[in-house]
């Protein structure tokens, strides 16, 4: 019906051209031409892609105030060239001849006329069309939809003076449509830092985002090197708990944004581990106050070493060293403060329940509250790129300037065991001592003897250097476990254990391939274990988080005993692991 519409005013148009243009060639006066063109701005025009119940806009100096065509203005120069006067036919031959010769020139003019009116008319629409998308746009805007135009369409003459354009209603094209829509409106990319569910325009009421993210930690790990057995500080033979298994290690999604308020942010995280046989479901509120301030309470990491300062997966290795696995606190409810303090200084500072709550019923959370704070420096700029990457260790954008960061920590808790004394094996599993043995279990200071409370108290700095490729990366702990509160004496007070890791990772193929060393060490109140190994990392498409490792480390004595770490107690030996992690 558009198209039929069209071709109607189009043809009333051209008869009404050639009439008035006739006239005009005939010997109209300048003021009659001038009249003509005027008629032209009040002609009606129905754009491309109209259907017939839609009011037709009329060009005229109310409507469009600011529209200006580019059509000649008609003057004593223009009429005395385009439009010629007709010679007076003589008689006989060759007046039949002056006179056809005066119809040609008549045709011509008027052909010229048409041709000057019909850029004009182009020109119009392109002004009527180009509106009428802006306004589309602003209503698309407004909902949260995007419009479609005829300009949004591939292959779509917008420009064409043809009646001919057909409204766009093929289903089959919706996702080609699409796509030139985001194109050309500008649409943001779904992928932002992860995948971006919903996001109100700025203009919103009611602010609103969810974004989507996941970690999946896929590995196969082989510790039957390992001895099977070994023999704690109290000369107690003990079974080493033995792995040759592959796992979904860890795979955990979560789901943030915002809402009301772009300040008021916030997460659930679901978080299994195949290992432990563990799922946890975990939230957080905050409210980000500026770049200096962000409150945040929930179920959140402890920020007492560097790897719990938002650096996970993003290890040089497959996980943890041993030595950060031992030291490290873990995760609990409480409030968190984060933020940059100047440019290129940043903290967090925490309050919370206990060193790690993450299966611990309410109930059994005893009434002490811990404390917890880290704070790092980059003078030379950052040292990672923006995102949820940024605490990365590698230095996979490999940019040629040098990159520092040197940081430091600080936690302090009075820990309890969770589980009552006549249970050998306690709840509490943060705290271990240097020969591998749960701190809490019966037996790990003294035959017989379990302790109910301890204070734990752990410092850490940390460095790191980055330069076109290469990281080097290393952190040094000092924990002091004292104040026991036993059911039995002890043959000491307190305990003092530190150690330190370190890891050096280079590029070899740019953005690609790395190899890595690293190791770790503890120097212990009762045994001295360490561990060293060696690894490939490939990302074998072009992204900071997709990558396969391949590693081969050597651990003696393991002093830490995790379900989702390669670590069990006394495990002594080499031990092969393959793993793949996706990280969006």
């Amino acid at each position: 019906m558009s198209t039929k519409n069209a071709r109607t005013k189009l043809s009333v148009l051209a008869l009404a051209l050639a009439g008035m243009f006739a006239t005009s060639a005939g010997g109209q006066t300048v003021a009659k031409a001038d009249d003509t063109l005027k008629k032209l701005l009040s002609i009606q025009v129905t754009a491309w892609g109209e259907t017939a119940d839609k009011p037709v806009v009329t060009a005229t100096p109310e409507t469009f105030p600011a529209l200006k065509i580019p059509v000649s203005t008609a003057t004593p120069e223009l009429v005395s060239t385009s439009v010629k006067p007709v010679p007076q036919p003589s008689p006989g031959k060759d007046g039949l001849e002056d006179e056809i010769a005066a119809m040609k020139a008549e045709n011509a003019a008027v052909r010229e006329q048409l041709r000057r009116m019909e850029e004009g008319q182009k020109i119009l629409i392109e002004q009527l069309d180009r509106m009428r998308r802006q306004m589309d746009r602003a209503d698309a805007a407004a909902s949260g939809k995007p419009a479609l135009t005829m300009a949004d369409v591939p292959g779509a003459d917008t420009t064409s003076s043809s009646g001919d354009a057909q409204a766009v209603t093929d289903p089959a094209d919706t996702s080609t449509q699409a796509a030139s829509v985001k194109k050309k409106q500008g649409l943001p990319e779904r992928y932002q830092d992860g995948i971006i569910i919903w996001k109100t325009p700025d203009e919103a009421k009611v602010p609103f985002m969810l974004r989507f993210n996941i970690v999946t930690q896929f590995r196969y790990l082989n510790t039957l090197d390992s001895d099977k057995t070994f023999t704690d500080h109290l000369g107690v033979e003990r079974d080493v708990q033995r792995r040759n298994d592959v796992t979904v290690n860890r795979s955990m999604f979560t789901l943030s944004g915002y809402i009301w308020d772009k300040r008021l942010q916030y997460s659930l995280l679901v978080w299994t581990a195949a290992g432990a046989a563990s799922i946890i479901v975990a939230g957080s509120i905050g409210w980000r106050f500026n770049r200096h301030v962000t409150l945040t309470g929930g179920y959140l990491g402890i920020p007492g070493s560097r790897s719990l300062t938002n650096t996970f997966p993003y290890f040089a290795s497959t996980d943890r060293t041993l030595a950060d696995n031992f030291f490290r606190p873990g995760f609990t409810q409480g409030v968190m403060a984060s933020g940059e303090i100047t440019k290129g200084l940043y903290y967090n500072a925490f309050l919370g329940n206990s060193l790690n709550t993450l299966s611990i019923s309410a109930n059994k959370i005893d009434t002490n509250l811990m404390g917890a704070g880290s704070v790092w420096w980059e003078p030379l700029g950052g040292y990672g790129e923006p995102g949820r990457s940024v605490n990365m260790y590698d230095d996979y954008f490999a940019q040629k300037k040098v990159r520092i960061r040197l940081g430091s920590s600080f936690t302090i808790s009075r820990e309890d065991r969770f589980s009552n004394l006549d249970t050998s094996t306690p709840e509490n599993t943060g705290v271990y001592n240097s020969d591998g043995i749960n701190a809490f279990q019966t037996g790990a200071f003294a035959l017989g003897v379990t302790v109910r409370n301890a204070t734990y108290k752990m410092w850490a700095t940390d460095w790191g250097f980055k330069y076109n490729g290469l990281a080097i990366n290393g952190q040094y702990y000092a924990r002091w476990l004292n104040d026991f509160d036993a059911d039995g004496p002890l043959p000491l007070t307190s305990t003092f254990d530190h150690g330190f890791e370190l890891s050096v990772g280079h590029f070899v193929i740019p953005k690609k391939v790395m190899i890595y060393g690293r190791g770790s060490a503890i120097f212990g109140q009762f045994k001295n274990p360490n561990e060293f190994g060696a690894g490939v990392k490939w990302h074998f498409l072009p992204t900071e988080r997709l990558w396969l490792n391949f590693e081969l480390m050597k651990v003696k004595g393991s002093a830490y005993n995790g379900a989702f770490s390669p670590y069990n107690s006394g495990i002594n030996g080499w031990v092969p692991m393959i793993q793949s992690v996706i990280a969006f």
